[in-house]
Order: structure tokens, then sequence, then C-alpha cells
């Protein structure tokens, strides 16, 4: 399997129609990336995965604003470039698209990955003005971040 993040993340940018500096765009990309590969550093969940969550999840934003149906888009637009812009085992395929489609929804997941991704994500609100809610977390680490206010770098001192 393989993936060129750096020409997907090309790829992404130039898709994404609300331009470099909206908050749900490659700034926020980035950070929700950094977030998540701390997070598989301390609970194992799929790099990949996260990472590709990371570069994809609000790529089809069509506002700032209410837009309840950018994760299902988001997760149309993976499954039209799996195969050809990347590609990626089944499984992990569909965790993505899992993870896609149901990151704006306000839930919580038991799959470990999954709840990674939305948990890399959450943990990105305070560019919004939001912070993160710790019963909104999935996993352990995200939880116990929430809690403390800190960045995921805290968990890495939390976890040694």
């Amino acid at each position: 399997m393989s993936v060129d993040y750096p020409a997907l993340c090309d790829l992404a940018i130039a898709h994404f129609s609300l331009g470099d500096w909206s908050l749900h765009g490659p700034n926020h990309w980035r950070n929700v990336e950094i977030n998540g590969r701390r997070l598989c550093r301390l609970n194992g969940a799929d790099e990949t995965v996260v990472r590709l969550f990371a570069l994809f999840h609000d790529i089809e934003r069509r506002n700032e604003g209410h837009d309840p149906d950018h994760g299902r888009r988001a997760a149309d637009l993976v499954q039209s470039l799996h195969g050809d812009a990347f590609q990626i085992e089944a499984t992990q395929l569909l965790l993505l698209l899992d993870a896609c489609r149901g990151h704006n929804d306000g839930l919580t997941t038991g799959d470990l990955t999954i709840g990674t991704c939305w948990d890399a994500d959450r943990l990105d609100l305070p560019r919004v003005g939001i912070r993160p809610d710790a019963q909104l977390m999935s996993t352990h680490h995200g939880k116990l971040l929430a809690r403390g206010g800190r960045g995921p770098a805290a968990a890495d001192d939390a976890a040694t």
C-alpha cells in the first residue's frame, strides 16, 4: 500500500474551495495531523488512517459555519480517490470513511482509530475559541488532554 502524503496534500489544497486561510483549511489539517500522530504514539491507533483523516475530513466544507454534510461529502471524495491518488488496505479504507462521515456528529466511539481521528480534530477546537470537552473524547489520552487543557505534547509527558 502506498501513500504519498506531500502529493496528497497538494491535491487537497488544490481541491479545497475555502482557501488556505480557512479555519478548516491546511493549518487545521496540519494541527489535526500533529495531534493525531502524537495520540497514535500513545495508544497504537492506525497512523496511516489518522494522517489521511487529518488531510481529508474537512476538505469538502462549503462554508466556515454550519455544514452538516461535509463529512459525508469528504468520505465520498476519499472513496473516489482511493486506488488512484492513494492506496490503503480495505479495512483501513472503511475506518477512514467512517471517521470522515461521523466526525462532525458529536459522537464518541469505542474504535481506537476512529476515536483517535475525532479526538485529534476536537483537540484543535481552541482555534475557534472552544475548549475541548472530555465527555466528547473517545480515547483515554484524548480525555486526559481535554481535562488538562494542554496540547498533545503534554500527553507524551504524561505517558512516561
